[in-house]
């Protein structure tokens, strides 16, 4: 079948994709930003469009000759997310009715019957409503927590759990959820494309067991092999206050965790499982908790996390400047510049700079990094929280803590890719886009190239000021750029050289001492073919 994937960069869309293009089936993957999927390994098995779902005339391009809408998309980290998913999904209805689709698939959220719904649920109930009334014949899944490496859910749930032997539980915490696990609910997107064509209607999807969210911490901690969690009941403990407990713990994001927190108000379990009708459970039946735990948490140890809740959700927009702009662009730009010669070769150091961030650390004061973050967070921003999704490999749009990878370019890449970057040969480039809240816009571009037996390191910070707090940020912070920017220059080169030598980068518990772990790895990851992987 010809397969239309909207989302195609979020969580589960990027896992669905492939899957979708290894059961035989023509994918056209629709995203509003096509280089953030060049670097994903399945790229040349789909068709890859630039389309937004809040586009008219992209959407009807997006369906033309297609038999299967999947739609996957949510807003809800935005600002009035239930009006844009609303409108979104109308539009997207109508493409696919006029363009003569002959399904569309919606994952949704498991809610209950005859409750007034959080903002979040309730949307989610809107859309697939919109879907089902579009007379295109639409299946809505609805599920509740899915279990995962890299879901948010997921994410909240092991972050509080490792984070907080001690817990103040609201009583949310006390309410019954159905969880799912991830190789589940892509069995069920997979397999429903062979559900009759008269079928329009929901099915609930959930895993066999059932279990209130403090169970779950327990179970988690149980399979983790953490000390029994003590959990203190607060009542007054409103899911908005939580919202703010969770922001502060884990990698999600406050404008992430509210509406996830909102869900859980409800009791949310399934009232039938009727998809079983019409689609049959995976091999060995559906995955239970405690193995989605331990296979989710596999995959985190092994850095083998296909995607992230972080991945989609860029905090630009295409009009934004870029710092590859002439300086006739308009505007102030402030920048800092850092550049030295290294006896290592380019790619020992490139290997140094692609496995920067997340576990490993910038290299430079770590305390200066750790405020930062931490004023961010408080402000409701990513904090440094998110780390990699990777600790090994970084790819277009990936989340590197409060950064984003805009350009990730290595002597191997294409040349339509290469071109118009001004890459000397053999030059590498990685470039950072800032998602922490700033009055401005900023960058960290770095860059190595080949320079006779060694290399040279290049370093640029960047920065664009929005109005007066912009510049008076710029220079309240200047005085650091020595200790930030100065450090990570010198550190990075001596890393890369001590790597070179065969010492170890850092110490043993330094934030390099898998570096040449990371090359075997790297080598090994190039050499085999690109597969789909079943796991969590």
């Amino acid at each position: 079948m010809r397969c239309v994937v909207t989302g195609a960069t979020g969580y589960i869309g990027g896992r669905l994709a492939p899957r979708l293009a290894a059961e035989g089936h023509e994918v056209r993957c629709v995203v509003r930003t096509p280089e953030k999927m060049r670097d994903v390994p399945w790229a040349k098995q789909v068709e890859i469009v630039r389309g937004d779902v809040l586009d008219e005339e992209s959407m009807r391009a997006a369906c033309r000759g297609a038999d299967v809408l999947y739609y996957l998309v949510h807003s809800l980290s935005e600002s009035g997310f239930a009006a844009v998913d609303r409108q979104a999904a109308m539009i997207s209805a109508q493409a696919a009715r006029e363009a003569g689709v002959s399904r569309i698939v919606y994952l949704g959220g498991m809610h209950p019957e005859g409750v007034e719904l959080s903002e979040h649920l309730a949307s989610r109930a809107e859309v697939g409503e919109i879907f089902l009334r579009s007379g295109v014949p639409t299946v809505v899944l609805q599920a509740a927590v899915i279990l995962g490496s890299g879901s948010a859910s997921f994410e909240m749930l092991r972050y509080l759990t490792e984070r907080l032997p001690v817990m103040l539980t609201p009583s949310w915490v006390h309410h019954r959820v159905q969880p799912i696990a991830i190789r589940d609910v892509l069995h069920y997107l997979v397999r429903v494309v062979t559900v009759p064509p008269e079928v329009n209607r929901t099915f609930d999807i959930g895993g066999p067991d059932v279990l209130t969210y403090l169970r779950m911490m327990e179970g988690f901690a149980e399979v983790a092999e953490l000390p029994r969690r003590t959990m203190l009941p607060v009542p007054v403990l409103t899911p908005r206050l939580s919202s703010h407990w969770v922001n502060l713990v884990t990698p999600v994001p406050r404008s992430t965790a509210v509406p996830l927190i909102d869900s859980l108000i409800h009791e949310v379990v399934a009232r039938e499982h009727d998809i079983d009708r019409f689609v049959a459970q995976p091999e060995g039946g559906l995955t239970g908790f405690h193995r989605a735990v331990q296979l989710a948490l596999q995959r985190i140890s092994s850095g083998q996390v296909e995607t992230r809740w972080s991945g989609a959700n860029a905090s630009y927009a295409p009009s934004d400047p870029l710092p590859s702009d002439p300086s006739w662009a308009g505007g102030s730009v402030y920048s800092d510049v850092r550049e030295r010669a290294s006896s290592a070769s380019a790619e020992h150091v490139w290997d140094v700079v692609t496995g920067i961030g997340g576990e490993r650390g910038w290299y430079s004061f770590p305390l200066g990094w750790w405020a930062r973050g931490v004023l961010d967070r408080l402000a409701g921003g990513v904090g440094l929280r998110r780390g990699r999704r990777d600790a090994d490999f970084l790819k277009v749009g990936d989340a590197l803590d409060w950064w984003r990878v805009e350009e990730c370019v290595d002597p191997d890449a294409d040349d339509d890719v290469r071109g118009g970057l001004d890459l000397a040969d053999g030059e590498r480039l990685l470039r950072l886009r800032a998602e922490m809240k700033a009055p401005g816009l900023a960058w960290l571009e770095l860059r190595v190239a080949p320079d006779g037996t060694g290399s040279r390191y290049r370093q640029r910070a960047i920065f664009f000021p929005h109005g007066l707090a912009g510049h008076a940020y710029w220079w309240v912070i200047a005085p650091f750029h020595v200790l930030v920017f100065g450090g990570m220059e010198r550190r990075i080169v001596a890393a890369a050289e001590r790597a070179e030598r065969g010492e170890d980068p850092e110490p043993p518990s330094g934030p390099l001492a898998r570096l040449r772990d990371r090359r075997t790895r790297r080598d090994a990851v190039r050499a085999r073919p690109s597969v789909v992987r079943t796991g969590s």
